[in-house]
């Protein structure tokens, strides 16, 4: 049920991200639903540092696309789940989120840029540090993810269990589920990304956070209930926290 929320992700944050693009390579306005959007919920203002903030949004679009493309090839062809099921609130909160969150995104973009009045792209250092952290948060979670997939296969490959097991190597050491502290520093890496001063985004991260770290308690309580030798030291989500 998880492919569901990633194939949403890819094909409308992809369409955000082509109307965006379109918008600073050919210099059309953004559809009017997306200008209507821009105007309830007022961002109708103008900003002294355009350029930055268009450039910004882009990346951050276009990074948020990029790891829903990920998440979806690992859902396809890396994880191997369980027969368990999902709640039916978590699945449309799921799908509601990458709809939302993409929407964020775009509504972060200069009023001019929608009425087609092209903006340079402006590289900041933020910028280079939000994509370094992106780049080695998303390496560690699909490193931890190909961990726990290869406790469900054999050597050869094949799946030939779907129960649990205790996960060893790379930030596992250090946490009980460290694939959904990457998820968390993957999204603040944005918002760094955004110039740290983003107040929408930053309700974005905090989101993250509290719904991650719900599910990395559970998991932890449910490791330390069944596996009697489970390490003592990890921590539930936040390593030494």
């Amino acid at each position: 049920w998880f492919t569901h929320f990633y194939v949403v992700s890819v094909v409308w944050n992809g369409s955000l991200l082509y109307w965006l693009f379109r918008a600073e390579v050919l210099g059309e306005s953004l559809p009017s639903w997306i200008q209507d959007m821009h105007r309830a919920l007022g961002r109708d203002s103008q900003s002294e540092d355009m350029d930055s903030e268009y450039s910004s949004a882009l990346l951050v679009l276009l990074l948020l696309w990029l790891h829903s493309c990920r998440r979806l090839a690992e859902c396809l062809w890396t994880s191997v789940f369980s027969n368990g099921f999902i709640h039916i609130v978590q699945y449309y909160y799921g799908l509601g989120f990458y709809i939302a969150v993409g929407s964020t995104v775009l509504c972060q973009v200069p009023a001019n840029v929608r009425t087609g009045k092209e903006l340079s792209v402006q590289i900041c250092w933020y910028h280079i540090v939000g994509i370094t952290m992106y780049i080695w948060a998303s390496l560690h979670q699909h490193r931890c993810l190909v961990i726990l997939a290869k406790l469900r296969k054999n050597k050869s490959g094949k799946v030939v269990r779907l129960g649990y097991d205790v996960p060893f190597g790379d930030w596992f050491e250090s946490v009980s589920c460290p694939h959904y502290f990457a998820e968390l520093l993957i999204y603040v890496s944005m918002a760094i990304m955004l110039g740290f001063q983003n107040v929408t985004w930053w309700c974005v991260v905090m989101c993250v956070l509290f719904n991650q770290a719900l599910a990395a308690v559970l998991s932890h309580e449910f490791y330390e209930k069944n596996f009697r030798s489970y390490p003592k030291h990890r921590k539930a989500f936040i390593p030494h926290v």
